[in-house]
Parts: C-alpha cells; sequence; structure tokens
C-alpha cells in the first residue's frame, strides 16, 4: 500500500487539505467549510474527504504523516475577547510589578499625539500580578536569595482565586533560570492544576517587558490549545505535527509544551508553499499574497527564503518569538462593508467569518462583503467548490443595491468601491513588508492564492506597478500545501552582551544550543541534523540589533571577524551606513541564536503538457469591469502549458476565481502557473 502525507490548514472560514502520494507524486486538493465552534470537525471531515477522493476510502492506515496549520493557539487573543485571559496571572521580581503598565511607553502608529490614545487593558491587570523575592544581575549571579516562603504564598494566592495559568518572569533569568526553574517547583506542590511557563523557557533573551509579554501569552494559550491537541489525538487515533510560525513544524506532543510558537501556523505555511512555488517557475524572489475569508496574509520571498523577524506579536501583543515576516490586513473574501458616521463607504476589518459569512452563502448573513460585491458583478461563479456550495446571486444583488441607496450610489459603482477599498487596503500591507524594509515592490513578481487571493490581481498590478501576478494550481490550497514542505525546525536564543566576546565562551553557548536542539529532534525520530546559526550584533550605544547567518565549524577569532563582517554589511543595507572603519564605533554582540532542523523530503512540481489548440471557453455571463458585458467563461482545468487568455474573461476553478480585466493578459507557464500581465508593460 502507497504511503501519503497530508496537510489541513483551517481557516476563518474554508479548512483546505492537500494529500501527496510519496509513490505516485500525485497531489490531491479539497476543502471543507470550517466549524469554528470545534475546528476539529472541519479538521476531521478535510481528511476523509481528501482519502475518499485519492482511494476510495477514509481509512487513516496509509497516512505516513499528518501536519495541521491552526489559528486555534491565538483566536482569543486576537478576537480580544474580555473572557480570554480571566484565567491568566503574572508573577515576576519584587519591585518590578508595573513591568506591564509601563510596556515601551510608545503610542502606536496612527496617532500624533498621545492625548487621543487610550492605552489598551494589559494582558494581565495589575490585581493579579504578584511578586516574589531574590535577585539575579545581569550576569546570572545571585545578589539576594529566592524567597521560597513569599513564593509559597504568591502560589496559594493564585490557587484560591481560581487563576490557572502563570506566566513566571523573573529579571535577567535569561542569564540563569535558576529562580524561575524554583518558582514552578512551588507552583506545583502549591498549586498542582496551574499551567506554568517560564521565560527562561519560552524565550531565553533580555528585553523583560516583551519577554514578559511573550510568556504570558504562551501561558494564556496552552490550556485551549492542550483541549484542542487532546481532542484532534484522540479523533485521529494516530501522531500529528503541527506548524510553527518560523518556518518548521513539531508534533503535536511537543507543541502543546512551547503553543505560542504557532502563533502564525496557518500564514506561514502559505509563505512557504508559495515560496517553493515561485522558486520552481523561475522566481526565487517573490511577494506572496494569502487572501482568505476573513483576512490577507503578506510575506515576501528573498532567494528563496521568506523573512524572518522577531519583532512580531498577536494582535496588540509583541511576541519575539522567530516568526516569519507576515503583514495580516482584514481584507478578506468576508470583509464587511459598511459606511463610517461621517457618511464614507469602509470594507472591513470586520469578517463575517465561515458562520453566518456573506449573505450570498444564504446562512442568515445579512450584511454587505467583498465577496457579495464580486458575485454582484459577476466575477464570481453562482457556486463555490465546484458546485457543492451554491450562492444566492439574488441575496447579494439586493445587499448591494440597499447599500448603495444608503450611499446614494448606483449599485455597481457602490460595488466596485467595496473592491477598491479592499485592493487598497491589500496594496498598503505590500508596501508594509516591501517599501518600508528598502525593497522595490517594482521588482517583484506577487504569488496570489488562497480562495480569495487571486480576485484582485489585475487591481494590484495597476495600483503597485508589478511586473506580473502568478497563480498557482489549486490556490485555495497552497497553505495546506506547503504544510507538506516543511521541516522540523526548533529555535534557542542566549543573550551575551559584550564588546570583545570571547571565542571559548561563544562556542561554549552555541554547543549547548546545538545540544539542546539535537534533544528535541532526536525526540522527534530525526537521525540526520542540520544546525543554522545566527547573531545579533549593534553598534555600542543603539537599542536595537541586526541580526546575520553565522558559519558552521570551530569559533575563533576569524570566525568572530566573519560575524563582524557580516553585520556591517546588512547594516549598511538596511540603513545606507555603516562603521566598518570607524574605531569609534565599536560593535556589540547581543544574542547567539542556534536553530535546530529536521529535513525532509519536498514534494517535486512536475510540469505540464503544452497546450496544443487554442483555448475554448466553456460558458459567458454578464460580467462587470468598466462596464457589463458577455464575458467569456475558461475552465482552467481545460488549459495547458502556453495556453493565453485575454482580458475580458473569468477563469474559474474548484477553489477559486481569476477575473482577468480588459487589458490584461493571462498565460499559463510549464508548471501550470498562470501569469497576469498588465497589456501596457
Amino acid at each position: 500500500m502507497s504511503s501519503v502525507r497530508i496537510g489541513v490548514d483551517t481557516g476563518g472560514t474554508f479548512t483546505d487539505v492537500v494529500l501527496l502520494d510519496e509513490e505516485s507524486g500525485r497531489i490531491v486538493t479539497t476543502k471543507t467549510p470550517s466549524t469554528p465552534a470545534n475546528p476539529a470537525e472541519g479538521f476531521m471531515a478535510g481528511v476523509h474527504k481528501v482519502l475518499e477522493a485519492h482511494a476510495g476510502s477514509r481509512a487513516l492506515d496509509a497516512v505516513s504523516a499528518l501536519v495541521h496549520g491552526t489559528t486555534v493557539a491565538t483566536n482569543q487573543l486576537l478576537e480580544d475577547r474580555p473572557d480570554g485571559t480571566s484565567h491568566l496571572g503574572f508573577v515576576t521580581t519584587e519591585g518590578f510589578g508595573s513591568v506591564l503598565e509601563i510596556a515601551r511607553q510608545s503610542v502606536p502608529d496612527g496617532y500624533g499625539n498621545s492625548y487621543f490614545w487610550v492605552k489598551p487593558p494589559r494582558i494581565v491587570p495589575v490585581h493579579r500580578v504578584r511578586t516574589v523575592g531574590g535577585r539575579l544581575d545581569h550576569l546570572g549571579r545571585e545578589v539576594r536569595p529566592f524567597d521560597e516562603e513569599q513564593a509559597a504564598d504568591v502560589a496559594r494566592w493564585f490557587r484560591e482565586r481560581g487563576v490557572t495559568a502563570i506566566g513566571v518572569c523573573f529579571l535577567h533569568s535569561y542569564a540563569n533560570p535558576g529562580h524561575e526553574r524554583r518558582m514552578r517547583e512551588v507552583l506545583e506542590r502549591e498549586h498542582p492544576e496551574a499551567v506554568v511557563s517560564l521565560s527562561s523557557d519560552v524565550l531565553r533573551e533580555y528585553r523583560e517587558y516583551e519577554r514578559s509579554v511573550t510568556t504570558l501569552v504562551d501561558a494564556a494559550v496552552k490550556p485551549i490549545m492542550r483541549r484542542y491537541i487532546e481532542n484532534l489525538s484522540e479523533r485521529l487515533g494516530r501522531p500529528f505535527s503541527v506548524m510553527k510560525s518560523n518556518g518548521g513544524v513539531l508534533s503535536a506532543a511537543e507543541v502543546v509544551h512551547q503553543p505560542i510558537t504557532t502563533v502564525l501556523s496557518g500564514p506561514a505555511a502559505g509563505a512557504l508553499g508559495a515560496a517553493l512555488i515561485a522558486g520552481t517557475a523561475g522566481h526565487p524572489s517573490a511577494i506572496t499574497l494569502d487572501g482568505g475569508g476573513t483576512s490577507t496574509d503578506v510575506a515576501v520571498v528573498v532567494n528563496g527564503e521568506p523573512s524572518l523577524t522577531t519583532e512580531g506579536g498577536i494582535g496588540r501583543y509583541p511576541c519575539k518569538i522567530p516568526m516569519i515576516d507576515i503583514v495580516t490586513v482584514g481584507a478578506g473574501g468576508g470583509s464587511i462593508a459598511w459606511i463610517s458616521p461621517e457618511g464614507t463607504l469602509k470594507a472591513g476589518p470586520r469578517s463575517a467569518g465561515a458562520d453566518p459569512g456573506p449573505i450570498c452563502y444564504g446562512r442568515g448573513g445579512t450584511e454587505v462583503t467583498v465577496t457579495d460585491a464580486h458575485v454582484f458583478l459577476g466575477r464570481v461563479p453562482p457556486h463555490l467548490l465546484g458546485g457543492e456550495i451554491s450562492l444566492d446571486v439574488a441575496a447579494a444583488r439586493a445587499g448591494v443595491e440597499a447599500l448603495a441607496n444608503r450611499l446614494g450610489l448606483s449599485p455597481e459603482r457602490c460595488a466596485t468601491g467595496i473592491l477598491e477599498i479592499s485592493a487598497f487596503n491589500q496594496s498598503n500591507a505590500i508596501r508594509q513588508i516591501t517599501v518600508q524594509r528598502g525593497l522595490d515592490v517594482r521588482d517583484f513578481p506577487m504569488v496570489a492564492f488562497g480562495g480569495s487571493g487571486p480576485l484582485l490581481a489585475c487591481r494590484l498590478i495597476d495600483i503597485l506597478g508589478l511586473p506580473a501576478v502568478i497563480v498557482p494550481p489549486d490556490p485555495g490550497n497552497v497553505s495546506a500545501f506547503g504544510l507538506l514542505t516543511v521541516d522540523v525546525k526548533n529555535d534557542y536564543v542566549r543573550t551575551h552582551v559584550a564588546r570583545a566576546p570571547s571565542p571559548e565562551t561563544v562556542g561554549e553557548i552555541l554547543a549547548d544550543l546545538e545540544a539542546q536542539a539535537a534533544d528535541a529532534l532526536d525526540r522527534e525520530g530525526f537521525a540526520e541534523h542540520v544546525y543554522a546559526r545566527s547573531a545579533d550584533l549593534r553598534y555600542y550605544g543603539q537599542a536595537y540589533e541586526v541580526r546575520v547567518p553565522a558559519p558552521d565549524g570551530p569559533v575563533d577569532e576569524a570566525w568572530l571577524a566573519v560575524i563582524a563582517e557580516r553585520f556591517h554589511a546588512e547594516h549598511e543595507r538596511l540603513y545606507g551606513y555603516g562603521y566598518r572603519d570607524d574605531p569609534r564605533h565599536v560593535v556589540e554582540w547581543v544574542n547567539l541564536r542556534v536553530s535546530g532542523i529536521g529535513p525532509i523530503t519536498r514534494p517535486k512540481i512536475a510540469p505540464r503538457p503544452r497546450q496544443e489548440h487554442e483555448p475554448s471557453p466553456v460558458a459567458t455571463r454578464d460580467v462587470y469591469y468598466e462596464q457589463w458585458g458577455r464575458t467569456v467563461i475558461y475552465r482552467r482545468a481545460d488549459l495547458g502549458a502556453g495556453a493565453v487568455v485575454r482580458g475580458p474573461a473569468v477563469i474559474e476553478e474548484y477553489g477559486s476565481t481569476l477575473p482577468v480585466h480588459p487589458g490584461f493578459t493571462v498565460t499559463m507557464d510549464d508548471y501550470g502557473n498562470l501569469v497576469v500581465v498588465s497589456d501596457d508593460r
């Protein structure tokens, strides 16, 4: 019996599933509606559906690996539900109980004056913060001993008030985790039902505010993640892996101990899948755009690798774990159109989600969404998923007309305006990861995927000046496909601040980090280990660092010099200047990092047969671009490599639709990608 690998990406509207037959190389894709009340229901429905499509059986016997991308871990934080962190408490060093309130004293972008900004509630309110005596210095040396009696009082205080998830962050515990570990022992003794996260386990790196919040986010999502993983494991009856934000995967049994690493699980898989698709088609650098029902996630790939950051966050909570640099905007197919108090048309970020969904879904939705606008204009067919989901075109039309009447616009202008706002929201997110990072957006083709990703491709080419948009085969399943391209990967960090680091000390720290990585990979069953080193450096006096890759091999003075030279070059590339030859500006080392990687065999994307004849449309219908007109409809499955479609047209497939505006041409490349270009370029 052949073995198969399955990737399952649970989104806000649909659960996407991809199956890879490892023997034949065959790829099978499908989608099923998500079940927000219990995501495991949609997960299992998708797995059974793809297995039946592949072999006519729902049996899991032939499944060699199952990888899951999920947002379960952080939905409660992103949605800012009042009860989302009501079970959470915080323990920190005596005298530092206000660390969360002080934060960074910074006002978010968009507020010119702090008078107009209201500080949001902290992740843990002041009355659930407790402090414990004991103090370490910045080198980890004990200044005052750990106060065991006070720690026991704190543990009992949390137990009596029903606080069941506790984050522990003591000052300078990145240098010495001893006091934090003793606090955990006290909590296990006095409050055994509590779930505990230590900052020295979650993020062994300095900057106490970010370390505190990152640890608290981990503690907040641990209970719900554990319940979800246990529920799914029980239903599957077999092990599975979960996608992490850093571009790797981890077994479900391990991920329950570090759930914060899954905060961008699905979007990270999409960026990796799109990077593989673009690279195979000859585009090692590209922008990726993942358009879903609730939001759109964008990232940039340079030389085959999505950019990484440790300056990300979950909603308004900063999280310094390594993650693919993704910008998310509330501009998905389910984004709701609304009228502001000033009487102007808006679209998003609020979404109709999967339930009730857009008006055209016929599930009780009453507010016009981006999808309803597409349906009204004829750019989306009156059914989804190959006819599995019928759309109520008349209801969408009535909704758009009612909104247009309130605005004093024609229905066509109202619907077009909704799409225009959504396109500009997406383009602004793309500018954040390109122009604001010093990259010229015009140098990058864009890979558009997700159920709604290709719908605005032509407008984004116009707005941003993109050279092309690439729409992969089965665009709605690229994130699930990306799950099958991912290595096992764990990240480890140690703060070591030094202007003249000792090669021996640096070597010892790296060896210790690599030993931790090796233990984790051994537990995952990998005989082959790959280690990727990096270091964070800055000029002495700067507040923030620049990360550069570090070579393998023994650490000596020449090794340190290579890192310093890479830092100078990267600093100059990022900021336009460097101090390579200026002895007044000393280089300061801050963090040492190791990623432990367990490599897998990635799926191969096979070339498509050439188109032997001119493609023929399968139907026509009225579609509105600049005006209503009878427009040809093509079925993507009928197109071969080299096929050319000129706008106006619509190209439809199982999980997505590509509207081809007048003045645009689409060509299918050798790997089945639709390449959209403007006739003016």
